[in-house]
């Protein structure tokens, strides 16, 4: 790996790490989302507040950190003669600082805002092929949680197609479903318990 190449991943990296929940509702004089709800610093979380308006701002954040950590590398890197290799090295630098922010003591969100603004640097079909999937699922069973556990299980399906299995964005989109789904474990076990929330429930004090 060059020097450059690591420069690129660093800066990536840092970019997750701006927690877009916890930024969003500190401007807005609303309480850590880490505090309530699930406890996960993300849109869904930030939407039981019932402030609608720091949801999409959250939603828009850290979806746009994920476009623009690949879209970067995209642009500039070639000048270093960094190809597709480092694109997805910066696109999981990206979704890992997230996930494990280092200005926010390594506990992040679940990655799913970073993991679309990602594939929508890949290939905006793949993304709306994702985004599509997740509506779909929120509509029929109104819980995000399973809405993007099977999302995450169709990018890599949907990625053998549009970019083909060649590219290193496709073991890419693998490990970012096998990240995201891992950070939903818990999820998991409310889905299977009975206990998880629907999309828009009011938020409690963590742990009520």
């Amino acid at each position: 790996m060059t020097t450059t190449a690591f420069a690129f991943i660093v800066a990536a990296y840092l970019l997750g790490s701006l927690s877009f929940a916890v930024i969003v509702s500190k401007a807005m004089g609303m309480a850590d989302p880490r505090s309530y709800g699930s406890g996960n610093p993300g849109a869904t979380n930030v939407l039981r507040t019932g402030k609608k308006l720091a949801a999409v701002l959250t939603l828009l954040g850290d979806g746009a950190k994920g476009w623009v950590a690949v879209a970067l590398t995209a642009w500039f890197g070639p000048q270093y003669g960094l190809g597709e290799q480092a694109i997805a090295m910066s696109a999981l630098a990206v979704l890992i600082g997230h996930m494990w922010p280092v200005f926010f003591g390594f506990k992040g969100g679940k990655g799913v805002a970073t993991a679309v603004g990602v594939l929508f640097g890949f290939n905006i079909w793949l993304a709306l092929a994702a985004i599509a999937t997740w509506l779909f699922m929120a509509f029929v069973v109104k819980i995000s949680s399973l809405s993007a556990i099977v999302a995450c299980v169709m990018v890599p399906v949907y990625a053998y197609f549009i970019v083909q299995p060649s590219s290193p964005y496709f073991g890419t989109c693998i490990i970012i479903a096998i990240l995201v789904i891992h950070r939903h474990k818990s999820n998991l076990i409310k889905l299977l318990t009975g206990q998880e929330g629907k999309i828009g429930e009011k938020a409690e004090k963590k742990g009520n």
